[in-house]
């Protein structure tokens, strides 16, 4: 139990770290900004070498220790009870359009604040919407500082082996997972491919064949009139996922329309429900890496080997389903599973954050309001696809992470925008801010300390639910 304790003070010791550093970080950066009318070239060096400081402490946070002591006191947290039942929605269908609809807002109103909050923060260099490899290891090929050379090594040596050992690979993924393993990491963490290397070719054909065999066996079905309004729903939510560059593609629009139909006739207990589309994305973006080198937002998909794209969709098809799997409750009828964890953010924000939750009491604005989209979507819709995927390296290593360990990212999502929800006074600000979060300059390092602080809020709480609960 003292070994326990001990632990647990030694991650909670690293997250602070890793906030203190970040917040070393923005305080050069607000002395940079006050000198750039005399600079015109700021010198980045020493930001990069703070960057740098941060990515280092996270990487201590999970499984770098040299007796792995992190990674014993994660795996001594206990089950999260999300206790009791959120409140009761009889119309299942109001509940879903939070997932998509904007609450509330003019679109003019909506625009200016947008616009008014987008010129008020610092100028940060323009990143690609999946982003620079050396920020965020999912595209482009710039030289790769000796860090991340070096923890590209440990990644190939983990996986070179005859038997992955899947405990270390979790370790290494907490912090982010090199571009170029990703897709053999993400298959391997997800259960899709074993830990075994003999085995991994055999397991790849006979899955793909078995997910073009559910194509010709359903696909003709989808014009059926028991099938017809899930395919017509699919097919219209499709145009308005991002990046649209991507989706819009006829060749991409095909494959997931081909991936969600099959996945909903599969899964009759929930069907298909919006939001789940989006989560098509991650997975196909990374599969598509493996062919590539260039960013994919300006790739033509269609310009691939019909046998790759083949294999990008089954392997898309697949890992989606197993992500599914751990969270089917989110999109059974009426959603129980997100009402749930929508209760238990709303809880857990009153215990760490007591002032931001009276301050959302204050002007009636429900969790449920803006929350809601944060569950069914997995934050998806609040940041950039090069985040989400950064993102899904922390939830795939972590144990029950799109099912437990995102309530406490949602929990320091929200505590993370304290100063701008405080700042509004009235209802239709507040949900005007809330979905419309200023995230699209995120980058690895803002990533990083959100991990950072859920991890130190799931120790805090995860062990001790009656914390939280009222």
């Amino acid at each position: 139990m003292a070994a326990q304790n001990l632990n647990i003070e030694v991650v909670m010791e690293t997250a602070n770290k890793v906030i203190e550093n970040h917040s070393k970080l923005q305080e050069r950066q607000q002395q940079q900004q006050l000198q750039l009318d005399e600079v015109f070239e700021p010198d980045t060096k020493e930001e990069e070498e703070e960057q740098g400081e941060v990515q280092e402490v996270v990487e201590e946070l999970h499984g770098n220790g040299e007796d792995g002591e992190q990674e014993e006191a994660a795996e001594t947290a206990a089950e999260l009870s999300f206790g009791s039942e959120a409140g009761s929605y009889s119309d299942s269908r109001l509940v879903k359009s939070f997932s998509e609809a904007p609450i509330g807002s003019p679109k003019e109103l909506a625009g200016e604040r947008a616009l008014h909050r987008q010129q008020s923060l610092p100028h940060r260099p323009v990143i690609p919407l999946v982003a620079r490899m050396a920020d965020q290891n999912t595209s482009g090929t710039p030289a790769m500082t000796d860090r991340e050379a070096s923890r590209l090594d440990k990644f190939r040596q983990v996986l070179a082996g005859p038997n992955t050992d899947l405990e270390e690979l979790r370790k290494l993924s907490w912090s982010g997972i090199p571009r170029q393993v990703r897709p053999i990491t993400w298959k391997l963490l997800s259960g899709y491919l074993p830990a075994n290397a003999e085995r991994r070719a055999n397991t790849l054909q006979r899955k793909r064949q078995e997910y073009f065999g559910f194509i010709e066996q359903y696909y003709d079905s989808r014009n059926d009139e028991h099938h017809q309004d899930t395919y017509r729903q699919i097919h219209i939510d499709i145009p308005r996922m991002s990046p649209e560059t991507l989706v819009l593609q006829p060749k991409v629009t095909e494959i997931f329309e081909r991936i969600l139909f099959i996945w909903a006739i599969r899964h009759p207990a929930s069907g298909y429900v919006q939001g789940i589309n989006d989560l098509v994305t991650p997975f196909f973006v990374v599969y598509v890496f493996e062919y590539i080198e260039e960013e994919v937002e300006n790739f033509d998909v269609s310009s691939l080997q019909e046998e790759a794209l083949r294999n990008i969709e089954a392997d898309s098809f697949w890992c989606m389903s197993k992500l599914l799997d751990g969270i089917q409750d989110n999109y059974t009828f009426a959603q129980p599973g997100i009402q749930r964890k929508v209760k238990a953010l709303e809880e857990l924000v009153s215990r760490i954050d007591e002032t931001v939750h009276r301050h959302l009491q204050q002007y009636e604005v429900e969790y449920l309001q803006f929350a809601f989209r944060w569950m069914n979507n997995l934050l998806m819709r609040e940041l950039p696809l090069r985040c989400t995927i950064r993102l899904w390296d922390t939830y795939q290593a972590e144990p029950e992470g799109f099912s437990h360990f995102h309530l406490y990212v949602c929990a320091a999502f929200l505590v993370r925008w304290r100063k701008e929800i405080l700042e509004e006074k009235d209802f239709q600000g507040l949900m005007i801010l809330l979905q419309n979060l200023s995230t699209m300059h995120w980058g690895n390092e803002e990533v990083s300390v959100l991990l950072a602080e859920a991890y130190r809020l799931k120790f805090a709480f995860a062990d001790a639910p009656n914390h939280y609960k009222r």
